[in-house]
């Protein structure tokens, strides 16, 4: 049986062993565990942020990740999906599909409008996945600029331009 499940900090090795998987298909991701830890761990405690996994057998095979954000175009919030991946023994088992419904539950329970994703262009069963659930191509494409890290930089900690200051209560 499996079950889906919101992830712990105990998740976190088996939730950075599932981002392997997922990095070594994506062309513009690779693998850097320390990384992936700080990031999922940031995830994790923030309010803003949904983390579930796919639970067969005592572990972990399978997770997705959300991340709200705000839409001038919606007039409120939406949901960027972040990663999804199921280890490939347990593909083609609906155990994708039943990880992006309860994501989208949640998003709906918060308020959230719209669902949006990234996908490697080259990756074609994920492709055909989500055509097949029901998602929707559109004429936006993904454009990135990398930021060179600052000396004084927190990670965790952020600042509006109107000087609030925001953070997210990562451990590990």
């Amino acid at each position: 049986m499996v079950t889906i499940r919101p992830a712990t900090m105990a998740d976190l090795d088996a939730l950075t062993a599932l981002l392997q998987v997922l990095f070594a298909i994506e062309a513009d991701f690779s693998c850097d565990e320390a990384r992936q830890r700080r990031g999922l761990a940031l995830m994790l405690a923030s309010p803003a942020t949904c983390v579930l996994v796919a639970e067969a057998e005592g572990r972990v095979i399978g997770m997705v990740t959300g991340q709200t954000t705000i839409s001038t175009a919606e007039g409120g919030f939406a949901l960027l999906v972040e990663d999804v991946v199921v280890e490939a023994g347990w593909r083609g088992k609906g155990i994708g599909r039943r990880l992006l419904t309860a994501l989208a539950e949640w998003a709906g329970a918060q308020g959230i409008g719209r669902l949006q994703l990234l996908a490697d262009r080259n990756n074609q069963p994920a492709l055909e996945f989500y055509r097949r659930i029901g998602w929707q191509h559109t004429e936006l494409i993904c454009l990135r600029q990398r930021l060179l890290a600052c000396q004084n930089a927190t990670p965790g900690r952020m600042t509006s331009p109107q000087g609030a200051t925001h953070a997210a209560r990562a451990t590990g």
